[in-house]
């Protein structure tokens, strides 16, 4: 069964490829100019977003360099481990609305000192898959269409981070106690 799959998930992405391919023909669409405009849209999109990212990133490194997020773990530790959240996934927790490769980092470092099958380990990456990069995310969709007041969306959006949060750690214990 394992090489039935393997060989299906071999072709799966050339076969769409190609199929989207024949119906566009089949359509009467000029695929290869429409692939070509699609290309320039998708360049000047990176263009127009390229400042958020860069904004977005200057003030993540200030934010780690100056050692606002050790004093924010330091504060905040004792409090979240009288709900019997771990303080040690805190940076994590901090850190991955900002940043999927400062969080992947921590989720690395969290790895290496408590193993990945740990409590710590599993709820830092079940963590890691209920959560989204919230600031990266706003930054990039809000960014690539000019919108400049997001309103309640970074709210919603970091409530639903800290749900996440609040899950994993929740279903964790529950399926893997502590």
């Amino acid at each position: 069964m394992a090489n039935i799959i393997d060989i299906i998930s071999s072709f799966a992405i050339p076969a769409f490829i190609f199929i989207v391919l024949v119906y566009g023909h089949l359509c009467g669409v000029n695929v290869y100019d429409s692939f070509v405009e699609g290309a320039k849209e998708g360049f000047v999109t990176a263009v127009k977003v390229l400042p958020y990212m860069v904004a977005m990133f200057v003030a993540i490194g200030i934010f780690r360099a100056s050692g606002a997020m050790d004093i924010l773990v330091s504060v905040i530790s004792p409090f979240i481990e009288l709900v019997g959240i771990p303080a040690e996934i805190l940076p994590l927790v901090i850190m991955r609305p900002m940043s999927g490769i400062a969080s992947m980092g921590i989720l690395a470092e969290l790895f290496k000192v408590y193993g990945p099958d740990s409590f710590i380990g599993r709820v830092a990456s079940t963590a890691m898959g209920s959560t989204e990069t919230v600031f990266y995310t706003l930054s990039i969709y809000f960014g690539s269409i000019g919108i400049k007041r997001i309103r309640y969306t970074l709210w919603a959006a970091l409530l639903a981070d800290m749900v996440g949060f609040i899950a994993s750690v929740v279903v964790c214990s529950i399926v893997f106690g502590r």
